[in-house]
């Protein structure tokens, strides 16, 4: 059974992910003459440098992706700091609702965040009527093309990520250690750049390389604002492009080689001696009383309603009837709410969303539960080599999976079934699946270590066979957190942006992310407000899953967005 399990984890995982990324390294270091000879070249990564468009994608790019890790490491480190370390008024309150971006994909909150921060929007409006900047001269808060924009909604996004992986790391810090160098006389801010951080590398490391990663490919957000020059969007116009493929496979190969290098300086610098020493944290906690306490409460809950603004933005703009000049709508209503079950469009992308994303979660449930069973009750050589393919889909941006499914199984004949231009459902499936695969594997190795392998021998010794043994034992002791797994990848499944933009390229499979972008290209006024009316729902349901997940995972939530 084992064997067979194997051989058959290592079919899906060389035809969903081994093959597709071989794939890509092939067509975009290869050229195939008139007589049908493959050449080895460089031309089409030379062709990256020489066109001013895609050259000015790559220095974009990297500008929003390190300008957003810099910006959210300065916001992050002292919220995992202040969660950690220390106790003030409702700071438990306070915590779970860092999660709060999650719920919203950034390219949705752009819809509403260009209401209020457009040039004649709420923000410009409130200044302007508190006398201290004239409309006339309004600030332009989402810079040339919308790049300062781009850059705010990843750092917002993005922060809770970077948040709880820096607060996994500081909270398995020795206070011992803080204690043996605040004996010897230092300070606070020395025991924190001397004790702490590096101690605490790891976990920002990882923190600021997902973030970077993140923020690089990024699709949706350059897309609502019609920001064309990064990476993403160019690939994006290469997968509808027919004559655009090999500039794809180029772009798509330059930004695995991103993710490798970081991935390498993650092992390089993402670890660090002091760590290697299993101790029990004693971390001391600081009680924050008085003037003091409430002043880390206003900072938090400051920065927590920024960090909701483009969330507050999409549900004022699916509910107002009229907003024009007004600092907030002057005529509410619930037409678009109506009007989502009734276009055809947006009906249709609900049904698909759940859909793929129920498929995908039951593949998740089945690959991820046959994973950590393999990993935490099994002997086997390439134990690792498995262990490293299931976290992998982790650190691939979904962008680079997508296009390189999308142009692998671009096949006619007997197998045009699988090919997403006539059919995107099974590759969706497939995509959304891999993409979780992750969440569910660690949800059930958690729950795998925390129930006892001695009450499975028990039952054995009893004369039950593996399946009782395996429904009536194990199946219940780890219930709590397959569910968790499993409402975390359906939820996260249905606001998956990258595959649903490339794979669902007809509206009659599109899927909820799908169709808000396809709903704002429209040219109707009434775009924006149907389109954040359908952003809304995902977000309840999001929403509701994080909460879910939380309450079952606790603070091991927070290993799920580690890389």
């Amino acid at each position: 059974m084992k064997q067979l399990t194997l051989l058959l984890l290592a079919a899906f995982f060389g035809l969903f992910l081994v093959w597709p990324l071989a794939g890509l390294l092939g067509n975009a270091f290869f050229v195939v003459d008139a007589r049908g000879v493959r050449h080895f070249t460089f031309s089409f990564f030379a062709l990256l440098g020489e066109n001013a468009l895609y050259r000015t994608a790559l220095v974009n790019s990297f500008e929003i992706a390190t300008l957003a890790t810099l910006l959210t490491a300065v916001v992050s480190i002292p919220l995992a700091l202040l969660f950690t370390r220390t106790r003030f008024p409702l700071g438990g309150w306070l915590q779970p609702m860092l999660l709060a971006p999650l719920v919203l994909p950034p390219f949705v909150g752009a819809l509403g965040i260009k209401h209020l921060f457009a040039r004649f929007g709420t923000v410009n409006l409130l200044l302007d009527h508190a006398g201290l900047v004239p409309l006339r001269h309004p600030i332009d808060w989402l810079g040339t093309g919308g790049f300062s924009g781009i850059v705010i909604l990843e750092v917002l996004h993005l922060f809770p990520i970077f948040t709880l992986s820096a607060s996994a790391a500081l909270a398995g810090i020795d206070g011992s250690l803080l204690e043996a160098a605040a004996n010897l006389g230092a300070g606070a801010w020395r025991r924190f750049w001397t004790v702490t951080l590096p101690l605490a590398r790891p976990g920002i490391f990882a923190g600021a390389c997902l973030v970077f990663i993140g923020a690089f490919t990024d699709l949706g957000t350059p897309l609502i604002f019609n920001f064309s020059a990064t990476v993403p969007v160019q690939i994006f116009n290469a997968s509808v492009d027919p004559n655009g493929e090999q500039v794809g496979n180029a772009f798509v190969v330059a930004t695995l080689a991103l993710v490798f290098v970081f991935f390498l300086l993650v092992r390089r610098f993402g670890q660090g001696e002091a760590m290697s020493v299993r101790v029990a944290p004693t971390t001391a906690v600081t009680e924050l009383r008085g003037a003091r306490g409430w002043l880390a409460t206003l900072a938090v809950g400051a920065w927590l309603l920024l960090a909701i603004l483009p969330h507050l933005g999409v549900i004022l703009t699916s509910l107002a009837d009229r907003w024009f000049f007004t600092v907030l709508p002057s005529r509410y209503s619930i037409e678009f709410y109506q009007q989502v079950f009734t276009d055809q469009l947006t009906a249709g992308a609900i049904g698909n969303s759940l859909l793929y994303s129920s498929l995908s979660a039951f593949l998740d449930l089945v690959l991820g539960l046959a994973i950590a069973h393999l990993l935490t009750r099994t002997d086997f050589r390439g134990k690792a080599v498995l262990d490293a393919f299931a976290m992998l889909p982790l650190a691939l941006p979904g962008l680079v999976l997508a296009f390189a499914l999308l142009e692998t199984y671009n096949l006619q004949g007997a197998w045009s079934w699988i090919n997403p231009r006539n059919n995107p459902v099974f590759l969706l499936v497939i995509s959304y699946a891999l993409r979780r695969l992750p969440y569910m594997v660690r949800a059930a190795h958690a729950g795998y270590q925390q129930s006892s392998v001695t009450l499975e021998e028990a039952s054995a010794s009893l004369g039950a066979g593996r399946w009782r043994t395996f429904t009536r034992i194990t199946l219940p002791l780890l219930a709590p957190s397959l569910l968790a797994g499993l409402v975390l990848t359906f939820c996260f499944a249905m606001l998956e942006v990258s595959d649903s933009l490339l794979l669902a390229m007809e509206a009659r499979f599109a899927p909820i992310t799908r169709a808000i972008y396809e709903v704002t290209g429209r040219p109707s006024p009434d775009s924006a407000g149907l389109a954040c009316a359908l952003g809304v729902l995902a977000m309840i349901v999001l929403g509701g899953g994080l909460f879910v997940g939380s309450r079952l995972m606790g603070r091991r939530l927070g290993s799920f967005f580690r890389a």
